[in-house]
């Protein structure tokens, strides 16, 4: 358990934006649809871990909202967070699963700049950048030789004007979010921690 599990006053408070909510719970759980806990899929921002949430019964939310999962003393609409995994997501929720990881990015491009400005080698023949989609070894050197020479970048504008090749760099981040969040056997997760 974390210490923003155990409702440390002294936690970070976590944000999860909401992908789904099934007001009478899921269909197959085996309960008359009027005894069932209203639930939501959501995804958290900070870890980009895909989450069920209870929800009190009166919580008025709905898909695209962000709702505080941690700690538990500052919940208000969210009475128990769960792990899922992907594939046990409704298919509203997949379907807007691409919109949210978008809007964390943009809401937070700094953060992910920073990866730009901050990746490192994994191991001697593998490096961080090369983790994203359509970056190889020639853009990889690219980047590192931009970043080198005239100092970290500053935005994504900034990153698509600094390095030739490299056209879309924040889609290439929401790319590979998507990426580790579909498949959970990716070998190095950068963006998505299950660790918690």
């Amino acid at each position: 358990m974390t210490a923003s599990e155990s409702g440390d006053a002294d936690a970070t408070v976590e944000y999860a934006v909401l992908l789904d909510v099934l007001r009478h719970g899921r269909q197959n759980d085996g309960r008359r649809r009027f005894d069932a806990e209203p639930i939501a899929y959501a995804l958290d921002e900070s870890n980009f871990r895909l989450l069920e949430l209870t929800l009190a019964e009166d919580a008025d939310v709905s898909i695209g909202d962000r709702v505080v999962v941690a700690p538990v003393a500052d919940r208000e609409v969210v009475q128990n967070v769960e792990r899922l995994s992907y594939g046990d997501l409704s298919n509203t929720a997949d379907s807007e699963l691409e919109y949210v990881v978008q809007d964390i990015v943009d809401a937070d491009e700094a953060r992910f700049v920073n990866f730009y400005n901050e990746a490192q080698p994994i191991t001697l023949r593998l490096h961080q950048l090369n983790l994203l989609p359509g970056i190889g070894k020639k853009l990889r050197d690219k980047i590192l030789e931009e970043r080198k020479r005239y100092g970290p970048f500053e935005s994504f504008d900034d990153l698509h004007e600094r390095v030739s090749g490299l056209h879309h760099p924040k889609e290439v981040i929401v790319e590979r979010i998507l990426d580790e969040l579909h498949d959970d056997d990716v070998k190095y997760k950068t963006f998505v921690r299950n660790d918690q």
